[in-house]
C-alpha cells in the first residue's frame, strides 16, 4: 500500500492532490483504518486554525500566477524564466486550481473564436443578401 504524507492528505481535503493519487488514497481510506483516522486528525488540526507556514502559502496560494498571468502564458508574451515557472506549477506541481483556471481561458478564448469566425462570415455573404 501506497504512503501518504501529512501535506498530501491537507491537500486531499483542499481538492489539490492529483487524480491518481486522490484516487490511490480514497481506495485505500476504505480499507484502512488507522489511514482514516489520520485523515480525520489531519481535518481537526486545519480545522483548529493549528496551521504551519506552508498551510498558510498553499491556502493562500501564493506560488499561483494570476488569472493575467496564464494569460500572458496562453499568449506566449511572458519572459523565458516566468513561461518556465508557470510550466512549471501547471506539469510539474500539477496545480489543479491553476488548471482549471487555464483551462478556463482556453475554453473562452475558442468561444471568442467562434463569434469572431461568425461575425467574419456574416460580413463576407452580406452583399449577397437581397433587399
Amino acid at each position: 500500500m501506497p504512503e501518504f504524507t501529512d501535506a498530501e492528505l491537507v491537500a486531499f481535503l483542499d481538492e489539490a492532490l492529483s487524480d491518481e493519487r486522490s484516487t490511490a488514497l480514497e481506495g485505500q481510506l476504505r480499507e484502512d483504518t488507522e489511514l482514516r483516522q489520520r485523515l480525520i486528525a489531519v481535518r481537526g488540526r486545519e480545522n483548529a486554525g493549528l496551521h504551519t507556514l506552508g498551510a498558510i502559502w498553499r491556502r493562500g496560494r501564493l506560488s499561483c500566477p494570476s488569472r493575467e498571468e496564464l494569460g500572458q502564458f496562453l499568449l506566449e508574451t511572458l519572459s523565458d524564466e516566468q513561461s518556465d515557472y508557470i510550466r512549471f506549477h501547471l506539469e510539474t506541481a500539477e496545480c489543479r486550481y491553476c488548471q482549471a483556471n487555464l483551462a478556463d481561458l482556453v475554453a473562452a478564448s475558442d468561444a471568442d473564436r467562434h463569434v469572431v469566425r461568425r461575425r467574419k462570415y456574416f460580413q463576407t455573404s452580406a452583399g449577397y443578401l437581397k433587399k
